[in-house]
């Protein structure tokens, strides 16, 4: 392969640097020694491993595609920015052409996703594939970096100079293109993100130096910028920028990077929010979700309750308000009114990934700081009917839109010529399935938040806990423990918000008393032991769930798990419905717990003819449809709302 060069230079680099650390490098032990708010702690990838279930699979096809990749392709902008020959041809779609011309593409940025999908995806799996590969990219960019003389490294068309531009005081910023570059800084945020990812999972030192190099080059630049004609540069996308500044400082203890990452806040969307103000509508919803997280990542940094505040009101307002079943939210890419979900939005270009890629993001940051369980019911709700239906199981190629058009069908990615940001994230969607499912606060407590076939390994503990489970075919898992002494601790075991009649707990098959209702966590403290074994029965009855405030378009889950009818080019017509809907997007303000699904009689409507798979009856002219699980249905027309606006009483 045209990657590996034999040269001593590499042979030596390959040598040193492929010695990474078995554990990846947890920035956030710095922060607890300055009071983080972060109570709940992720488990490192390496301490979890997948079991066999789609989410090993979609791993391991991740994993495939992103060894048929050629680096030296993916490299090739840099390395012609850097006034380096390039080794092979760069890449089609957006990495040669550009909706602003084809002069102008997005070229970079999927090597920046690149670098953190290999990372993550070698920190999961400790496949040494993925490091040397890793290793190589890093090294070609640092050698375009030296080149370079000023520090700066980049993909973007004519980078350096069009910042240089900027830098003097020569700004056109539009939402999309700055000084006429699509969106250089949102390019380079994914540079920054794949070093950081580089060090942060695999441990690679000189990831790390050519990320302070670059963030050096930034910090000089923004520093010839006031604060008005930063805030001018900031109209154009620009990524997760305020975040990776927050996470370098945290690795690094400079105060340059937490000083510019504050200056990275675009006021005039942070404001409103600050204030509470749902001010949304309008606005295209990727360019905004990173910059919360730069928010939150600021707050866990260097504190500041306004920005918590902040993000969790955010959080709140696409959650409840502007997200559709299957956990995605934006109708061509843009926020509608709140609480504008309705049939209009309803088209092919819904519930972009991107978005529910980074949703997922801020949504483990709130977890961490609070274990509510709200947090990990939308998790799972858009980790099933989202991130895993968005992969094609047959060649592992990503989807850009989820769409919820009655009768579409999902459009994948082609695997050379396509590049679509989603593309990127999707790299990473799935090399990270192990990251949510357990946290643990201290060493005294627990989480479990979702029930996915793994392995846990607790160091700190000396113990494994192993969970088999076939979820959601079947509506149960067990847990076995394997401890070198005896150890009084706490598990905390998720009731998910679906979860009604018929949950239970059992240790040793002994029942355990629950003393909350769905959406809660239920607190076993015992002094656990090598053997111990915990099984939870999880009970999954079919409910609706209405459009927004429409109750005339209704969607069917079972359990969490969104149900897609398989239909013909031609649309099923309006049906019956359930009489009463189960709302899993409620405002905080109402009960949840005493919504129960097994009050729904969607039951009536919806037949199971087996595991994962079920037919529609008598939804109007409707009938004999079958429906199976949305991450199921990847090449054939479907439905996800139907339309009972008809419905008579049977």
């Amino acid at each position: 392969m045209t990657m590996f060069k034999k040269t001593s230079c590499y042979c030596f680099l390959f040598f040193s640097l492929s010695l990474f650390m078995a554990e990846s490098v947890n920035a956030q032990t710095t922060m607890e020694e300055r009071n983080s708010p972060i109570k709940l702690q992720l488990f490192d990838l390496s301490d979890v491993q997948l079991l066999d279930s789609p989410f090993k699979k979609a791993m391991e096809l991740d994993g495939k595609y992103l060894l048929k990749l050629e680096a030296d392709r993916l490299l090739a902008p840099y390395l012609e920015e850097a006034g380096l020959e390039a080794k092979a041809e760069r890449y089609g779609g957006w990495e040669s052409e550009s909706e602003l011309g084809d002069d102008n593409p997005l070229s970079g940025h999927t090597l920046g996703h690149y670098l953190s999908a290999l990372s993550m995806i070698y920190a999961s799996t400790g496949n040494s594939e993925f490091s040397n590969r890793l290793v190589y990219i890093v090294s070609e960019l640092a050698r375009a970096q030296e080149a370079n003389e000023t520090d700066y490294v980049g993909g973007v068309p004519d980078g350096e100079e069009i910042l240089n531009q900027v830098r003097s005081g020569n700004i056109e910023a539009k939402p999309f293109s700055l000084n006429g570059g699509w969106v250089p800084w949102y390019n380079l945020h994914k540079l920054f993100a794949g070093l950081r990812d580089a060090y942060r999972y695999a441990g690679s030192e000189q990831a790390l130096e050519v990320l302070i190099k670059l963030s050096d080059w930034t910090v000089d630049w923004a520093s010839d910028l006031s604060d008005e004609q930063l805030q001018k540069v900031l109209k154009t996308e620009h990524g997760g920028m305020k975040e990776v500044m927050a996470d370098l400082y945290a690795m690094t203890d400079n105060h340059d990077y937490l000083k510019l990452a504050q200056r990275f806040t675009h006021h005039s969307i942070m404001d409103p929010l600050a204030h509470q103000k749902d001010q949304l509508e309008g606005l295209h919803a990727n360019t905004q979700i990173p910059k919360i997280i730069g928010a939150v990542r600021q707050y866990e940094v260097a504190g500041d309750e306004n920005l918590r505040e902040l993000s969790q009101f955010f959080w709140q307002t696409v959650v409840h308000n502007r997200t559709y079943a299957n956990g995605g939210n934006s109708d061509h890419e843009h926020f509608g009114p709140k609480g504008g979900i309705n049939a209009k939005r309803l088209s092919r270009s819904t519930t972009e990934t991107c978005n529910t890629y980074n949703m997922l993001k801020l949504t483990r940051h709130l977890t961490q700081w609070e274990a509510d369980p709200s947090y990990a019911d939308y998790y799972e709700r858009a980790l099933y009917n989202h991130i895993l239906a968005s992969q094609d199981p047959k060649t592992g190629m990503f989807a850009y839109y989820m769409s919820m058009e009655p009768g579409f069908y999902k459009t994948f990615s082609k695997p050379y010529d396509s590049f679509w940001c989603c593309v990127g994230t999707g790299m990473e969607n799935h090399t990270k399935y192990g990251r949510y499912i357990y946290m643990h606060h201290k060493n005294d407590e627990l989480y479990v938040n979702l029930f996915i076939p793994s392995e846990l390994e607790w160091k700190e503990q000396g113990m494994s806990l192993r969970q088999e489970t076939d979820f959601p075919k079947a509506g149960e898992s067990m847990f076995t423990i394997q401890m070198d002494q005896p150890h009084k601790f706490t598990i905390q075991l998720r009731r998910p918000y679906w979860a009604g009649d018929g949950f239970s707990i059992s240790v040793n098959g002994e029942e355990v008393a629950v003393h909350h209702g769905p959406s809660s966590y239920i607190a076993i403290t015992r002094t656990w032991q090598d053997g111990d074994t915990m099984s939870v029965n999880l009970p999954m009855e079919i409910h609706t769930e209405p459009l927004g405030e429409n109750q005339n378009k209704i969607a069917f889950l079972q359990g969490p798990i969104l149900l897609a009818g398989v239909v013909g080019k031609d649309v099923p017509i309006p049906g019956q419905y359930a009489t009463k809907q189960y709302h899993f997007f409620d405002l905080p303000s109402v009960d949840v717990p005493a919504l129960n699904p097994q009050s729904d009689n969607a039951q009536q409507w919806v037949h199971q003819k087996g595991p994962l798979e079920f037919e529609l009856q008598h939804v109007g002219d409707a009938n004999g449809i079958i429906m199976r699980p949305f991450y199921q249905v990847n090449h054939d027309y479907y439905t996800v709302y139907w339309d009972v606006e008809n419905h008579k009483n049977q």
